[in-house]
């Protein structure tokens, strides 16, 4: 594309002009990151980017959680959903049916459907590139020097905004000396994983450096799918990273490029009634399925190529190019009956690329500091999928209704945030952000009689014309500020208040039937939907008191939400058959309001030992003000018959730490337990899916040895083997306005009926030993 070369070419001007700053010089050391390290050990201090520059955690007028690598190994995390477990008022878990899909919310704020024309309303970024799509953003957890969560809406700092908040995953930078570590993991379910770290200078003065990382994560399944034997919630996954830096007076460059291949098999759901036709009972193993339909091959690939050039020309001024590549293709089997006739069985493939590039200048006039920006996106995600139904019409007969989704997203930003320092105590930061995004689509939705579609190898034969076969597209634009005031009484002290404002653009429902379209709307007026806007209010206290001994974060939060962006999908009936459509509502609006509250204490702080308690609490009060959809054809206001989905009222954690010296090393055992209240999977409340209130409860002990060259580790997770739902799917017959299902129980769609139900992992115990040289 042209704007694509264009800023191809922008990437090159910077880095030529990178260049021009780089003078022959001893190269910078690993001392940031050393001091990082070393930082960590006081909750407040650790270093954090949240803001685009390096400030400590307890100085950043943000509500943030960091967890440095260290912190996550000693508690055992796998990936990035282990994050949900501690960190307030957040829900990361893999979406339905999937290992590698990431359902993200954050107060309240998310998106929970992965097909293409759906944007996310949380930005995970890895390494400040963000990704577009949710598909293979379940990041394992290895060679990373932190994880940032960053709450509430972002975009004045950040290349995309975000209209629920921000996941940073931030790799660690590569030392001026050779580095090797190696990691093996091996526990229940033959958790057999393996991770080694390379890194070394090319050059005698460290300028140049290379390193690497290789992950190979393996686990047989929970359970077992009992029509094609294949386990069930296994881990089959390659994973690895290269880089390349130029350290030099002056100037960082980094060449970075990741790839992750998931062979997992498919994941098979749980039924929680009996089937409406042949009977099959419920399993009593809820990690077993039935489900017959392995086509395609489950198969996840992921890569992605990214350089970053960061230059100081002078004192005052830091200049930023940041330019990225990225590329992942799905291919994944879903059978929503979860048994083995192909009933609402449903193939599909996610096909999605993105280019980026983000310009960035920074500036620091001693009072007066802060950030300009550009920011370009282009991208596209095309998702293909079956629908396979049994069908009777007269006679039963095999019905697929194809969908063809492709979309595409151009999106252009210039954001800006500015700090001024009254006095030593009080400033005032005021920043604001331009985004034009433009939205493509085509969709086709086409019938097949007797079998699947051609694109799935099926022999299905085309009946009718297309029930929908669009092409157009919107643009959207919008203006967001955010102001924040700070007063920091002392360098341990930080108190603020803040307003922003999110906003996600709107753009195509890729499962809507445009021949449903009343008459004198068009296609393109009956599938889109309107962009979404929050307007957030934060006050924040963060403090170390008693000489460093405790650290305290608390946040309270008011959240107006207008015009939220709400997919599904609903039997109907559409070219004389029932099938399903695509249902997208902006609901009108939202409130959410609450508070979350994050700890860490030394109790105990002497030679004999360090005993440390840490905890977390985070409540929301979210609730609809104001609902319309359609029932029976009519307009109706149902908000009081709606929940907000994957946010639970109450969540938190906390955990119990001793570190002890033993044999010139660290002996550290720490238990600890995570909770969340009930949490309602979709906006209508479900009993058969809906997770009651439950806790999850972990320990670790792990020995250290003199200087880190070794440790050992022994982990519980889940340890009182909980069985907790995550997602699930639903397509009974209910009540149009409260929801309630019907009795007796009717399927709206899909002959045996469909109440499929996934859940988090159980108990695992697991060792791991890592060496480092």
């Amino acid at each position: 594309m042209p704007m694509r070369n264009l800023f191809c070419r922008a990437s090159l001007i910077a880095a030529a002009t990178a260049g021009l700053y780089a003078l022959p010089a001893q190269a910078q050391d690993a001392a940031a990151t050393d001091e990082a390290e070393t930082a960590a050990t006081d909750e407040g201090a650790i270093v954090v980017t949240a803001r685009r520059r390096e400030e400590t955690l307890i100085s950043v007028p943000i509500a943030i959680t960091a967890l440095t690598g260290d912190q996550l190994a000693a508690k055992g995390a796998g990936d990035i959903t282990a994050l949900a477990e501690t960190v307030p008022n957040v829900t990361l878990e893999s979406s339905r049916a999937t290992n590698s899909t990431l359902s993200a919310f954050i107060r309240g704020v998310g998106q929970q459907d992965p097909v293409s024309g759906f944007e996310q309303g949380v930005g995970i970024y890895l390494d400040d590139v963000y990704l577009n799509r949710p598909q293979a953003a379940v990041l394992d957890i290895y060679d990373v020097e932190r994880i940032e969560v960053l709450r509430g809406p972002q975009g004045t700092l950040y290349g995309r905004n975000t209209v629920g908040g921000a996941i940073k995953y931030v790799t660690k930078r590569l030392a001026n000396d050779p580095r090797l570590s190696a990691r093996a993991t091996y526990g229940s379910y033959n958790q057999i994983d393996g991770v080694v770290s390379v890194s070394a200078p090319i050059t005698s003065d460290g300028v140049l450096r290379v390193g690497g990382a290789l992950a190979r994560l393996t686990r047989d399944g929970f359970g077992t799918n009992l029509t094609t034997g294949l386990d069930n919630y296994d881990k089959d996954v390659w994973a690895g990273r290269g880089t390349l830096e130029v350290h030099g007076n002056g100037i960082f460059a980094r060449v970075s490029g990741d790839y992750t291949h998931d062979k997992s098999n498919p994941r098979g759901g749980h039924r929680v009634i009996a089937g409406m036709v042949s009977g099959a009972p419920v399993l009593s193993n809820v990690y077993d399925t039935r489900g017959g339909l392995n086509t395609p091959s489950q198969d996840v690939k992921a890569w992605g190529v990214s350089l970053f050039l960061e230059a100081e020309p002078t004192d005052w001024l830091t200049t930023r190019s940041i330019t990225s590549y990225r590329k992942d293709d799905s291919a994944t089997p879903i059978d929503f009956d979860a048994l083995p006739a192909a009933d609402v069985d449903v193939p599909g493939y996610y096909r999605n690329r993105q280019f980026s590039q983000e310009l960035q200048a920074l500036v620091n006039f001693g009072k007066l500091n802060g950030l300009v920006g550009f920011y370009y996106l282009d991208a596209s995600a095309l998702t293909q999928f079956d629908v396979r139904l049994f069908v009777q019409y007269p006679s039963p007969l095999l019905l697929t209704a194809y969908t063809n989704a492709d979309i595409g997203t151009e999106t252009m930003a210039g954001f800006a945030d500015f700090t001024y320092d009254f006095t030593d105590q009080l400033s005032l930061s005021l920043g604001g952000r331009y985004t034009w995004d433009r939205r493509d689509g085509y969709i086709l939705r086409q019938y097949y009689l007797g079998g699947g579609s051609p694109v799935f190898g099926g022999a299905g034969i085309p009946y009718l014309a297309p029930l929908t076969n669009f092409r157009g597209n919107s643009t959207y634009t919008k203006f967001t500020p955010k102001a924040t005031l700070t007063f920091k009484p002392d360098r341990d002290t930080t108190v603020y208040g803040s307003y922003s404002q999110g906003f996600k653009g709107g753009g195509f429902d890729p499962r809507g039937v445009g021949a449903s379209a009343p008459a004198g709307v068009t296609q393109a007026q009956f599938l889109s939907f309107k962009p979404e806007q929050v307007d957030s209010y934060e006050v924040g206290f963060k403090a170390n008191l008693f000489d460093r001994r405790l650290y305290i974060a608390t946040a309270a939060f008011y959240m107006d939400y207008k015009d939220v962006q709400i997919p599904g999908s609903v039997p109907c009936v559409a070219g004389g058959f029932t099938t399903f459509c695509g249902v997208v509502s902006n609901a009108g609006k939202a409130r959410m309001k609450g508070f979350e509250f994050e700890g860490r204490a030394k109790i105990i702080d002497s030679d004999a030992g360090t005993l440390t308690l840490s905890g977390s609490v985070g409540y929301i009060d979210a609730k609809y003000l104001q609902y319309v959809t359609n029932v029976a054809g009519k307009p109706t206001e149902v908000s009081q018959y709606r929940h907000v989905q994957n946010t639970p009222e109450w969540s938190g954690s906390a955990s119990l730490d001793w570190a002890m010296p033993l044999a010139d090393g660290t002996l550290t055992m720490g238990a600890g337990m995570s909770f969340k209240s009930k949490t309602y999977q979709f906006e209508i409340a479900n009993p058969y899916l809906d997770q009651p209130a439950y806790q999850l409860f972990d320990a670790s002990i792990v020995y250290k040895a003199p200087g880190g060259r070794w440790s050992l580790g022994v982990y519980g997770k889940n340890l009182t083997n909980e069985r907790y739902r995550t997602s699930g799917y639903t397509y009974m017959a209910v009540n149009a306005t409260t929801g309630q299902i019907a009795t007796p129980m009717m399927s709206a769609l899909g002959l045996e009926g469909i109440l499929t139900t996934f859940y988090g992992n159980p108990r695992q115990v697991f060792a791991t030993a890592t060496v480092n040289f």
